[in-house]
Formats: C-alpha cells, sequence, structure tokens
C-alpha cells in the first residue's frame, strides 16, 4: 500500500514522501483493517516527524492518529455492530497516514451522515483530547470558569465549545493576534481573550475575574506559562498540562508559593499513551455527549483547509507556522 513516510527516519518536513512500497498493517482479532478517505494533522505528528515524540510501543512507525473512512475488514474478535463497508472514524496509535489503517474496534465511531469525510477525520484525537483535560484532569463542572491557552488551536476550540454548552461561568482563551482572539469570541463564545504577545495575560486573567482567579488553566505551553498558570489560577484551582510547546523548563525565579497557598493541582496528561480501556471510556464518552450535537449542528468541526495528501510537506509547513485556525486535514482519493 501506499503510505507517507520520512526520508532517513526523522527531518523536517521536506523529508516527507509517499512511499508505495508500504507493507499493509496487520491486524489483532480486535482490529478492523480501515480505507482511509482523510486523515487529520496533529502537532505530535511534527514531533514523531523530528524524532522528539515518545511513540507508544504498539503504534507503527507511519505517522497519523486520526482518520476517516470505510471498513475495509471487520474485526474478527471486536465489537460486532462495527462491518464492513461502514463508514466510520477514529483514533488508532498510529498509522493514519496511510491507504489502510489497522485500529480497534474500541477506538472506531459511525460516521453519522451529518459529517463529511474531512470534518470527521478532524474530530477524534481533539475532542477527545478536550474531553480528557476538561472532565477527567481537570474535574470541571456546571458554574466553574476555565481558560484555554493556544485558544485557536484544534483541542481549545472543541473545549471552548465544551465549557459553554456545559455551563461554565466564564471562558478565557489566550492567543498570539487579535484575529484569533475575535474568532474564539465572537465565532466560538469565549467570554474573553488575551495576546500573550501584547499583554500580561495571567494579570488580565485576574483583573477580569476581580482577582479571584479561574477554576481550570488547559495548557500545551508548558515551562514559559508555568508562573502565569500559578497566578491565574484560582484557590483549589486545576492546571491541566498538555504540551511543551514553550519549552520544558522554567524560569529560575519561579514563585511556587501559591501552589502551596491557593492549594492548586498541577497535572500532566497525556492521551497516545493510554491503553485501549482508558481511550475506549473516552470514546463512548464522545459518541454519547458529543455526537448527538454535532448532528444537530450544535458543535462544529472547524476545519481550516484541506489538501490531498501528496501535499503533505506543505501540511506539515502548514501546521508549523502557527497560522491556522482549526483542523488541517489531508485527503487520499
Amino acid at each position: 500500500m501506499r503510505a507517507v513516510d520520512v526520508r532517513g527516519g526523522t527531518g523536517p518536513a521536506t523529508t516527507l514522501y509517499i512511499d508505495d512500497q508500504t507493507p499493509l498493517p496487520t491486524p489483532k482479532p480486535a482490529d478492523a483493517i480501515v480505507k482511509i478517505k482523510a486523515f487529520g494533522l496533529n502537532r505530535m505528528d511534527l514531533l514523531q516527524r523530528e524524532g522528539k515524540y515518545p511513540v507508544p510501543p504498539q503504534a507503527p512507525k507511519t505517522l497519523g492518529v486520526e482518520f476517516s473512512g470505510t471498513i475495509h475488514k471487520a474485526a474478527e474478535k471486536g465489537e460486532i455492530d462495527f462491518k464492513e463497508g461502514d463508514e466510520v472514524f477514529g483514533l488508532a496509535y498510529g498509522g493514519a497516514y496511510a491507504e489502510y489503517v489497522a485500529v480497534s474496534t474500541h477506538m472506531l465511531i459511525h460516521k453519522p451522515k451529518e459529517l463529511s469525510w474531512e470534518e470527521a477525520a478532524g474530530v477524534p484525537e481533539t475532542w477527545i483530547t478536550a474531553t480528557q483535560a476538561m472532565y477527567l484532569v481537570g474535574e470541571f463542572a456546571p458554574g466553574k470558569s476555565i481558560l484555554w491557552h493556544a485558544g485557536a488551536s484544534s483541542v481549545s476550540i472543541s473545549g471552548i465549545q465544551l465549557s459553554r454548552t456545559d455551563k461554565a461561568s466564564a471562558i478565557y482563551v489566550t492567543a498570539g493576534s487579535q484575529e484569533k482572539i475575535d474568532f474564539c469570541v465572537k465565532e466560538l463564545g469565549a467570554t474573553a481573550g488575551f495576546n500573550y504577545k501584547t499583554q500580561d495575560w495571567s494579570a488580565e486573567i485576574l483583573k477580569a475575574t476581580d482577582g479571584k482567579g479561574v477554576d481550570v488553566i488547559v495548557d500545551f505551553v508548558g515551562g514559559n506559562y508555568f508562573q502565569g498558570n500559578l497566578n491565574a489560577a484560582a484557590r483549589d484551582g486545576r492546571v491541566v498540562l498538555l504540551g511543551n510547546m514553550g519549552g520544558a523548563t522554567v524560569p529560575k525565579d519561579v514563585n511556587i508559593a501559591p501552589l502551596l497557598l491557593k492549594r492548586i493541582r498541577y497535572e500532566g496528561s497525556t492521551l497516545r499513551s493510554r491503553d485501549e480501556d482508558y481511550q475506549g471510556k473516552l470514546r463512548n464518552t464522545l459518541v454519547e455527549h458529543a455526537l448527538p450535537k454535532f448532528i444537530d449542528g450544535c458543535y462544529k468541526v472547524f476545519v481550516e483547509k484541506v489538501m490531498p495528501w501528496e501535499k503533505v510537506v506543505e501540511a506539515h509547513q502548514l501546521l508549523e507556522s502557527n497560522q491556522t485556525k482549526g483542523k488541517i486535514i489531508c485527503t487520499i482519493s
């Protein structure tokens, strides 16, 4: 089959190419083989391409974790309601940048007709990650306030919509341009946004909340935001760390007193390294609570650009530019 590979094993976006001699995936008994129509790009793909991401041992070397397509071969022992020819989307440990992927039926979802192939491919990783961060780790509940860093990122776009429909008392975002802030506020329904390039966002959060701070913070930036997160968190606040885009070390003069005095819980979390049972529970949550809202139009998948997979180099370069608002999707003809 054909699959995207990296010349030399790791490298910049320009080392990506389509290898037409890639072996077909070998499924486990509970795996289905899905013929892929579209796949979504994620920042972990960029890190994996560069050799900077700890790939789970069960994952193939091929990039990609989220996709949409049709079941080419049903699983021998998996969930019985997934049959050959079914239209599905789902989350894999890897291998989605390819014509075929082997994936556990526990991580498949039947694609509703209301979602296009491109939209469906942009749901699994981002919406499941947002659900995990917000509820399982951040312990969000209606009436709490929440801050989503990187507000125009796909995970935060999902999280803002979840926060809005689950009655957050206030939804704040940070972003690097007024255009992105306006998008989060006017399009998605965030309460307010702050430009991290021109504003002291943690001070602005405290002003907006009369000094109280926010109950839940979801952060992808890491070290550079550590102090700001401690300052902006409310008493008994939760800070969920999902990435280290701004570096993995904190400044030398960090004051950790708020961690103690405000009883803050600061917790890191990943999704890809979790076992199938854990991921399956999150899939069930997505199906039960979010999927109906995709069908009735309450939730929207924001797709920045759709590109044929022959332009995967350009797709990676676009994601690296940090200029996007929403998903980049590649289609396989």
